[in-house]
């Protein structure tokens, strides 16, 4: 939990004047008591009216007292608490989007969702609680034992014996509740990735009427979450009414002892009823306590997976960024280059890939489904390092170079399109922030994205959560356009044309030739016809590399291509 002390640091001096005014609140909760001893033991007795004025006037100013203490408390536990969590959620989301993909490999993504909302939640509370009865309870627990002590001797003796007998069921609490509530967060993980995964893929769901069992899916992990979280609750509440129970018993023993002493003129009456009142606030107090640790139980179980993801180190790391003039623009070179998702050293995705990509040059990149070609054009903006070989771009290892300047000449079309809620422009404009209307337009248009300015809104139409309200072949479109907006030196197709009619995609090409004059192009396919054209075609098979050279070379010498072309034009075409 050491990612806490950079807070500690910075709200400590808001967080001890919260302190300070919860510290006179208690002293003011702990005066009254005495003074009410005081009142009935001078004033009652004696039939003095004018002293339990005055003493009433004393009581009225203390309870003032510590009514503005607790508003200004309250007040400032708010004010640092919010701050807190805005901060704490802020930076959560800040490590989270440094990290590299192997480290965010290592969570689920509905466990990310539920660190960043439930557990900073829960954390929050903790921080709020301690600066309102958390810290009041042990307070008003210490004083009312010191109070109650010098108030009569003879009376504390029940205390030695109450005070012991809660402390070990407190500990009991912490002790057995800490790995329930670590279960009840891990259950709720679960709970959300289910609805993640069902609201992402909501139209297979209903394609297929999967229905049914998408609830049973859920109830499941519903019911799961239920049952460790009656579990971890049930244990908490066994506690509380033991806690209540042995200082009730210790009250009645109070009053017995209190009866006996008034009766052979050895207590006064005020003691008794003071000390009453100092053991229902012990009472009080050690029922907070007791809430306090099954709270800093919850707290504790949160702020252990919020620093999982701090105490992640990103492997996404570089030597030196000493920034250089490259002699070739767009220029790329896997110089026999492995790679495994598993760091430790499994069965490699890619083996030997040796590879030089020149400046200017449209690459195609076939092969069967799961021969390596989205991993291998993954790697050259350094989604993920090699852990072979290595891998340079305008002839720098990538390992040296900023993640953010490397990115900077890269334009990326993911095989997955991804839309962001907001209007057309908008989303065009995420390759370039700075983009004119102009620029957006002419990217469109190469982009074939005419349909655009078909709508009645044109470049301001909505998209929806996902652009559920485009087609396959509309998100494609308006993803390249956000590509071409960029004007990179290096520009990645990743199967960007699939839900392309052909004719579109031939316009697509042509205006692509003309604006990529000097442009870098690796564009991935499943259609030979996709890069036929290409300058030069790698063939991938099983992570290797089976043939490199143009369409009319490889036909006549590599067999992958062979059975390619075979597969999709027919044997009187080969």
């Amino acid at each position: 939990m050491g990612f806490l002390a950079k807070y500690i640091k910075t709200y400590w001096k808001s967080f001890s004047i919260a302190v300070l005014f919860l510290t006179i609140e208690a002293i003011c909760d702990l005066l009254q008591p005495t003074v009410i001893a005081i009142i009935i033991d001078k004033g009652v007795a004696n039939r003095d009216m004018d002293y339990v004025l005055k003493m009433g006037g004393v009581m009225l100013l203390i309870t003032a007292i510590g009514a503005g203490a607790a508003s200004t408390r309250s007040i400032m536990a708010s004010i640092v608490s919010q701050n807190f969590g805005t901060e704490l959620r802020s930076d959560l989301f800040k490590k989270i989007q440094s990290l590299a993909f192997r480290n965010l490999d290592k969570f689920d993504r509905a466990s990310l969702v539920t660190r960043m909302t439930n557990d900073v939640t829960q954390v929050q509370i903790f921080v709020n609680g301690l600066m309102r009865i958390f810290v009041k309870a042990p307070l008003l627990a210490i004083g009312g034992l010191i109070m109650a002590t010098r108030l009569n001797l003879h009376l504390a003796v029940v205390l030695a014996v109450v005070v012991p007998i809660v402390a070990v069921l407190i500990i009991f609490n912490l002790k057995l509740g800490f790995p329930r509530f670590t279960k009840v967060q891990q259950a709720l993980d679960r709970v959300n990735g289910v609805m993640r995964e069902y609201l992402s893929g909501v139209r297979v769901v209903k394609a297929f009427n999967r229905f049914d069992v998408e609830v049973a899916k859920f109830s499941t992990e519903n019911e799961h979450f239920k049952e460790e979280s009656v579990a971890a609750n049930r244990l908490m509440a066994v506690f509380s009414p033991a806690i209540m129970l042995t200082v009730n018993l210790g009250i009645v023993v109070v009053l017995w002892l209190g009866g006996l002493g008034v009766n052979n003129g050895t207590i006064q009456v005020g003691h008794v009823i003071a000390f009453i009142n100092y053991m229902t606030q012990i009472l009080f107090s050690l029922m907070m306590i007791s809430m306090v640790f099954t709270m800093f139980v919850r707290a504790k179980a949160s702020a252990g997976r919020i620093g999982e993801v701090f105490a992640e180190e990103n492997q996404l790391a570089w030597k030196d960024d000493v920034k250089s003039q490259p002699e070739e623009k767009g220029r790329i070179d896997f110089e026999h280059v492995s790679f495994s998702y598993d760091a430790a050293g499994g069965e490699p995705v890619l083996k030997d890939i040796h590879l030089s990509i020149l400046p200017g040059e449209t690459v195609g990149i076939i092969g069967s489904t799961g021969s390596g070609k989205t991993t291998l054009v993954g790697l050259i903006p350094r989604f993920y390092d090699v852990t072979g070989g290595t891998m340079k771009v305008d002839g720098e290892d990538v390992k040296h170079v900023n993640p953010k300047r490397l990115r900077d000449k890269i334009a990326f079309v993911p095989q997955r399109n991804v839309l962001f809620t907001g209007t057309v422009a908008e989303n065009i404009r995420w390759g370039k922030e700075d983009a004119t209307q102009e620029e957006i337009e002419t990217a469109a248009a190469m982009a074939c994205a005419d349909f655009i300015e078909s709508s009645p809104e044109g470049y301001q139409t909505r998209i929806g959560q996902g652009g559920v309200n485009f087609s396959g072949g509309q998100k494609q479109r308006l993803s390249i356009a956000r590509a071409l907006v960029k004007q990179p030196e290096i520009l990645i197709l990743d199967d960007s044309t699939s839900a392309v009619d052909v004719a579109t995609e031939a316009k697509m090409k042509a205006a692509l030739k003309k604006y990529a004059n000097g442009l870098t192009t690796i564009i991935i396919a499943q259609r030979i016809s996709s890069i036929i054209d290409a300058d030069k075609i790698v063939v991938l098979d099983r992570g290797e590399i089976a043939g490199i050279g143009t369409h009319g070379e490889l036909i006549t010498d590599c067999l992958v291509y062979q059975e390619i072309y075979r597969s999709q034009m027919g044997q009187e075409a080969l």
